[in-house]
């Protein structure tokens, strides 16, 4: 069967008419030949019936009166009778009382002494059909013919049947090749055009080829006329795709020009900060302290609140420009992976931020992080930014807990830092990545805004992704991957906490 699949439909039209119409000639001659074998059985089993019922009728008188010679020439015409192999009269009481047999046989045996139930019996052995007769005379059985007939009639003529059946199944199948033949010129072959033309669309792309029609306006005329409009359809939209797709390049090459030239201006403008806006903002602090130092006797409580706020204003514009330089850098500094170990990272820097905090008494729980494929100094910036927010945010707990994890999952790695601080309402979430957007006043905590806008953009240079979970005074969860590497086995290792004292 699978080397059928590999044919051509012209070929396979062919097998299957053969096949069907074989089959159905081999079917229809086999019950053909059963039928008449049967009804030929039942005209022997008839003649040899009615044979035994002549020879009885004409015997009955020999028996009566006793004179088995008489009874002897009765049976003696059966010699004409084809087929015929022997044929007895039997008494009533089961014995022989004439016999005929065409081979010279033996006397035949006695037969069951009475007369049988059923006025005839017969029976089909190897190659002989066996008759068993009762004659009745006025009514009464008298006497039993037996009759053995050859079979060598059915086995000839089941030859001479074989024989025809072969010629007509043999002329059949010649018939059913040359109709398909026939049905394949007027079928298969237009379809055999039509596949070629689809195989030489699909390998080579060529709209351009039409296949050829044959013009009867049957079904499958239309069904390859359809096929060559198809194509003239798709070679005008494919024409119009080259089109569109030269047209989008050329767009691209500009639009890529004009980001080049608005990076080159984002550049310069990154560099007048740098230079010209950071020097004004020095000269307005330094001002303010050179005040305060040389005329702070001279200045009444306001005049001292004053400079002081003039200070700390300048001391955060100082600080927001840095943040918006170090984005802006982010942007074009590439990224470097190489294998990092992050617990040698993250003990690091809670090293230095435990030394900034050491009046608080913070509860550190660091699970086993794993190594990593990622940019060393951007990956620092994330847990700085991160780590120092949960210390931040949670600076109101009497006991600050933070915790850095990594979460079981099978298709990349997701590392978590929990914190116990004053969290924050969900659905503010979607402003939390950000630039300049803040959930919590100046007042209560400080910052720019721009560090998790930071992260966010060192995770999506990684090709990773960050997401929060977080309830207003239960904490918040920083979730984040770092791109699609393959997580390891999960490593089973407690949290070691670290406290620091106050």
């Amino acid at each position: 069967m699978p080397h059928n699949r590999k044919l051509s439909l012209s070929h396979k039209l062919t097998r299957m008419n053969v096949m069907v119409s074989g089959i159905g000639l081999l079917l229809a001659c086999t019950a053909f030949m059963v039928f008449d074998v049967i009804s030929f059985r039942q005209i022997l089993v008839n003649n040899l019936s009615s044979q035994a019922q002549i020879v009885g009728a004409n015997s009955v008188s020999a028996l009566l009166f006793n004179d088995p010679d008489s009874a002897r020439q009765t049976l003696a015409p059966l010699v004409d009778s084809p087929g015929m192999i022997s044929a007895t009269i039997y008494k009533p009481d089961g014995h022989p009382f004439a016999t005929y047999s065409r081979r010279g046989d033996p006397q035949p045996p006695p037969l069951t002494p009475g007369f049988p139930r059923a006025m005839q019996t017969y029976s089909f052995q190897k190659n002989e059909l066996i008759l068993v007769r009762t004659i009745l005379f006025h009514g009464k059985p008298v006497m039993m013919v037996r009759i053995r007939s050859d079979l060598h009639y059915i086995t000839a003529r089941f030859r001479r049947y074989f024989l025809i059946v072969l010629l007509v199944m043999i002329g059949s199948l010649l018939i059913a090749v040359l109709m398909s033949s026939a049905i394949r010129r007027a079928l298969s072959d237009p379809l055999d055009r039509l596949a070629q033309a689809a195989n030489i669309v699909a390998r080579e792309k060529r709209y351009s080829i039409r296949a050829p029609r044959t013009g009867s306006g049957d079904e499958l005329d239309n069904l390859i006329e359809n096929f060559n409009e198809m194509l003239s359809q798709i070679e005008q939209n494919d024409a119009a795709l080259r089109e569109a797709r030269d047209h989008l390049d050329k767009r691209v090459q500009e639009r890529t020009a004009q980001l080049d030239t608005a990076n080159k201006e984002l550049e310069a403008f990154s560099y007048s900060v740098a230079h010209d806006l950071r020097a004004p903002i020095r000269k307005i602090a330094g001002f303010a302290r050179i005040v305060v130092e040389d005329y702070g006797e001279q200045l009444n409580d306001e005049a001292r609140s004053h400079l002081d706020k003039v200070q700390d204003g300048a001391q955060q514009m100082a600080t927001l420009v840095e943040g918006l330089l170090s984005l802006a850098r982010l942007g074009r500094q590439a990224v470097t992976r190489k294998s990092i170990a992050l617990n040698a990272m993250v003990d690091e820097i809670i090293r230095g931020l435990s030394a900034e905090n050491s009046e608080r008494k913070i509860e550190w729980r660091i699970s086993e992080l794993g190594n990593v494929e990622c940019d060393d100094a951007l990956v620092n910036q994330i847990f700085v930014n991160l780590l120092s927010n949960a210390l931040k945010y949670s600076r109101p707990r009497e006991i600050t807990i933070i915790e850095v994890g990594q979460m079981p999952d099978e298709k990349e790695q997701v590392f978590f830092v929990r914190d116990n601080g004053v969290g924050f309402d969900m659905k503010y979430a979607d402003k939390l990545f950000g630039v300049f957007q803040r959930l919590h006043r100046t007042e209560e905590f400080e910052g720019t805004g721009i560090g998790l806008a930071t992260v966010e953009r060192i995770i999506r240079r990684h090709g990773g992704r960050i997401w929060v979970d977080a309830a207003p005074d239960q904490g918040a969860t920083f979730f984040f991957t770092l791109g699609t590497q393959p997580a390891p086995a999960p490593i089973e290792i407690a949290p070691q906490p670290v406290e620091t004292p106050a």
